[in-house]
């Protein structure tokens, strides 16, 4: 089998260089790359981790050392805030639970002026043009909001625009924050001119579009708030700025009505709560609500009588008082001027005070009901002992003589009190004992006994005790002036509690005006019971209220102005000399009237004082119509029926 031709295979050939001894030669560039030295490659990655750690141990030592300060500023823009949890204030009510005070919501609008500046807001006036849209809805001035909302430093991250807002002021900051975003949207914003764009005012937007309020913020607060305006204002009183009371109950009261604060931590960032970073809150607990013993009704029948009265008198002020007779609770207490608590700015600050506890002066007339008692009580002499009043009285060196001029009038002793003689009043209490001293002491006893120069039991911020001195200091004229009530000084309360007590048969209970206190657990505790003194004896006071009748009923006395159809009305007029506090000298007049209803049943005492008249000074005239108005309306509100009794009549001469 014939066989394919096999191919001669040349033998080969070694490359020249090879053949002459030398390595290979390759021009540049050409054939492939031989790979470097693997020790080479770990030096090269040893540098470069190196320098990377060098840099890292550099910015470290930059952060911890050199930047710390300024980063430290910078942490502030994202921390955890706390914020306190104000306790709703207890409310104050009337007797029947009439709201007189109450807590209501509000906030306190508050700023972060580090997002007003020009890093922040992107605008290099935040803070003017801010102040510029808020100045109106706040209603505080433009350099003052500008002031607050300009940031000064790292520990400047809040600020206090406007305190206790209503949610309708917070709403309307809101609905202008949603307009400027809206705006900006829309590629036109509001500028501080245009508070509401309208279509067309092309030459009043901002190109800017920048939400200058993004910094504005809320914080829940509470606004005390007093529904009836003046009502009861001078008992009540009012709180100040941080919603603590400042004068009267709301004072007097203030940490039981507060309740205790309590706190929220959140965390923020840029003024803006994370919810999901974790916080913690401590429930405030909100402090115990008052009732007291005031009956609106009356209440606001008081105040409109004497603030009319004072108008019509031009007086310097006046007080009306209403106490029940049975348990001593106070069911009105007027003065005038008033004042509106919740609106303080306007008040003028001499009329913020409760004149009737606070208001201390010489009472008069009034007064001689505690003279007669104790004559009585001392069995010296009766409503019929015979008097022979001389037209002057000389004593202690001074010459006495009665309001209206006499010659000598022959009075029983009931006369002398039903026509208010201070020249009978003298020669009574000269009975009181064998020497004048001694009926001094006699006297003073009873004064004191009646509740005269000690505090009434309410501790009312700024009550005065009045004046009595011991009957050891009294003077040679004292001795003769405080039996008919000048020489000693007490407030409107004093004096009202001496009818009660005669009202009461003899007893004083002291006055209240706090009826009870409903906790944080909702639960009532009653007021503990008043205390209760016999100052005289139940036959003494009978006869007193017979003979106090006289001095309304009869056409000889003093009070007919406050006479009731179809009610027994016992009664005292005062008429006296007022000492001037500032010149310390007498000057003006007090008038007052001072009665129980019913006389042979009595229920209810009403007092009227009024201060430095000026169209008449007389207190019959002046305070007994006043005494009638209330007493008739408080008489139908408690719904007391006459009884239908006659005056006792007891004769006014002999």
């Amino acid at each position: 089998v014939p066989q394919p031709a096999r191919r001669a295979v040349e033998p080969r050939r070694r490359p020249a260089a090879a053949r002459s001894g030398r390595g290979p030669q390759r021009p540049a560039g050409s054939g492939p790359l031989q790979l470097a030295s693997p020790q080479r490659r770990l030096r090269l990655v040893t540098v470069a981790l190196g320098a990377a750690f060098a840099l890292f141990v550099g910015r470290l030592v930059q952060l911890q050392l050199v930047d710390s300060t300024a980063l430290a500023a910078e942490a502030n823009v994202n921390l955890y805030q706390t914020v306190t949890l104000p306790a709703q204030r207890g409310t104050i009510t009337d007797a029947d639970g009439v709201v007189l005070a109450t807590t209501v919501d509000a906030y306190d609008i508050t700023a972060d002026p580090y997002m007003f500046t020009p890093g922040q807001a992107h605008i290099p006036d935040g803070p003017a043009r801010a102040a510029d849209l808020l100045s109106p809805i706040l209603g505080v001035d433009v350099p003052t909001l500008t002031r607050r909302l300009t940031y000064t430093g790292p520990g400047d991250r809040y600020a206090l625009l406007a305190k206790q807002q209503s949610p309708q002021t917070w709403n309307q900051v809101t609905a202008l924050e949603n307009t400027l975003v809206a705006q900006a949207w829309s590629g036109h914003c509001l500028t501080e001119n245009n508070l509401a764009l309208k279509a067309g005012d092309a030459g009043r937007v901002d190109e800017d579009c920048a939400n200058v309020l993004n910094g504005v913020f809320r914080q829940k607060d509470t606004k005390r708030v007093y529904p009836d305006g003046s009502l009861a204002a001078n008992v009540i009183g009012f709180v100040n700025a941080d919603g603590a009371g400042s004068g009267g109950l709301e004072e007097q009261y203030n940490a039981l009505l507060s309740g205790r604060n309590g706190k929220t931590t959140y965390a923020q960032s840029g003024g803006q709560e994370v919810p999901t970073a974790g916080g913690s809150e401590t429930a405030p607990v909100p402090g115990s609500s008052i009732r007291l013993t005031l009956n609106r009704d009356i209440q606001y029948e008081a105040q409109q009588a004497i603030t009319a009265e004072v108008r019509a008198a031009g007086a310097q002020q006046g007080y009306v008082i209403v106490q029940d007779v049975t348990d001593g609770k106070i069911l009105a207490m007027a003065t005038a001027p008033g004042f509106d608590p919740n609106d303080l700015a306007r008040a003028d600050p001499a009329d913020l005070g409760n004149t009737a506890l606070q208001d201390a002066y010489e009472p008069g007339s009034v007064s001689k009901l505690m003279t007669m008692s104790a004559v009585l009580q001392q069995n010296v002499a009766t409503p019929l002992t015979k008097v022979t009043v001389p037209g002057t009285l000389p004593r202690g060196g001074t010459l006495f003589h009665d309001d209206v001029a006499h010659g000598t009038e022959h009075l029983t002793l009931n006369g002398v009190l039903a026509q208010s003689s201070n020249i009978g009043t003298i020669l009574a209490a000269e009975q009181l004992g064998p020497t004048q001293q001694q009926a001094n002491r006699v006297l003073y006893g009873y004064l004191t006994k009646f509740g005269i120069g000690q505090p009434s039991g309410l501790d009312f911020p700024g009550e005065t005790p009045g004046i009595l001195a011991p009957p050891d200091q009294w003077s040679a004229s004292q001795q003769y002036t405080i039996p008919f009530g000048q020489g000693l000084s007490v407030n409107a309360l004093q004096t009202t509690s001496v009818y009660s007590t005669i009202a009461n048969g003899g007893v004083r209970v002291a006055p209240s005006l706090v009826a009870g206190v409903t906790g944080p657990n909702g639960v009532f505790v009653p007021a503990p019971a008043p205390a209760e003194t016999r100052v005289v004896g139940a036959q003494t006071a009978k006869t007193v209220a017979e003979m106090l009748q006289s001095v309304v009923a009869s056409q000889e006395g003093t009070g007919i102005m406050a006479q009731i159809p179809g009610y027994l009305v016992a009664g005292k007029t005062g008429t006296a000399n007022r000492v001037d506090p500032t010149t310390g000298r007498y000057s003006g007049y007090t008038s007052s009237f001072i009665g129980f209803a019913p006389a042979d049943r009595p229920r209810i005492t009403v007092s009227c004082v009024v201060q430095n008249p000026v169209n008449g000074h007389f207190g019959g005239e002046l305070c007994g119509p006043v005494f009638k108005q209330v007493m008739e309306f408080a008489l139908k509100s408690l719904q007391v029926p006459p009884t239908g009794a006659a005056a006792a009549n007891l004769p006014v001469n002999w």
